[in-house]
């Protein structure tokens, strides 16, 4: 049995890094620009008549909200492109014919487009201390949440690039799906603010799990128990290993 082919883990990686640094100004300059926008309306203009939400400025409140509302889009977004290209021009089947197995590409893929998650998260983190006094209160579960959700997210939008027959397919999940689950799951408001019945319907938006575990290593207070949030995080993942492991042993949409 053969170990596994780090040369070509390494450089499917590269070449998608390089792939992403060639427009490292657009990447940069789009999350920092829409971070200040959300601040200008979210903070500024709500934030005048909302001074706090569960004992914290309303400012710093948002901003786990708006990380997590860049990382799903942009996890998915990475990380199905990141396949689909490769079926659109043709090339997947220089990839398949590779001495690289299903487990290995994968790693490749994801840990590309997760890479690029934390990252551009890690910008809007510092744009917002521009905006707001932020403190971290555990920074390491804050590291842990950004690199977990990073992953699982682009193991789903591994899995819409495999599926997706069209670009129109490939942005259908991302923009009418993710992003008003996002907006419904709290990364603004606290849930605790709904009146019933709608607050025990939130809780069954996956999102609000992500948000809450996310927002309470900013600042100690979440929507929903960590322990919840975890056991979603991991559920998720193993989802969707499960589908990708289903999806390269059939050929779904990979072989003709």
């Amino acid at each position: 049995m053969r170990g596994i082919n780090l040369h070509g883990i390494w450089a499917i990686y590269r070449t998608e890094m390089q792939r992403a640094l060639r427009t490292v100004w657009q990447s940069i300059a789009t999350p920092v620009i829409t971070t200040a926008l959300y601040f200008v309306v979210f903070g500024a203009a709500i934030g005048s008549h909302m001074q706090q939400m569960g004992g914290v400025d309303y400012g710093a409140f948002i901003v786990p909200g708006l990380m997590m509302l860049t990382i799903l889009t942009q996890s998915i977004s990475n990380a199905s492109i990141a396949i689909y290209f490769p079926k659109f021009t043709g090339t997947l089947f220089e990839i398949l014919s590779a001495p690289l197995s299903a487990f290995e590409a994968v790693v490749a893929y994801v840990g590309a487009a997760a890479t690029k998650s934390i990252g551009i998260g890690l910008i809007i983190l510092v744009t917002a201390t521009f905006f707001v006094d932020l403190e971290i209160r555990h920074p390491f579960w804050m590291l842990g949440f950004l690199a977990i959700t990073s992953v699982a997210f682009s193991l789903f939008g591994f899995i819409i690039g495999i599926w997706a027959k069209s670009f129109e397919q490939l942005a259908i999940i991302p923009s009418l799906v993710v992003t008003p689950l996002t907006f419904l799951g709290g990364a603004f408001y606290s849930i605790d603010m709904l009146a019933q019945p709608w607050r025990t319907i939130s809780l069954f938006n996956p999102v609000v799990y992500l948000v809450s575990g996310f927002r309470w290593s900013f600042h100690g207070v979440g929507d929903v128990s960590v322990a919840a949030s975890l056991a979603f995080m991991t559920g998720f993942m193993a989802i969707c290993l499960a589908i990708l492991w289903w999806m390269f042993r059939t050929g779904y949409r990979l072989k003709p």
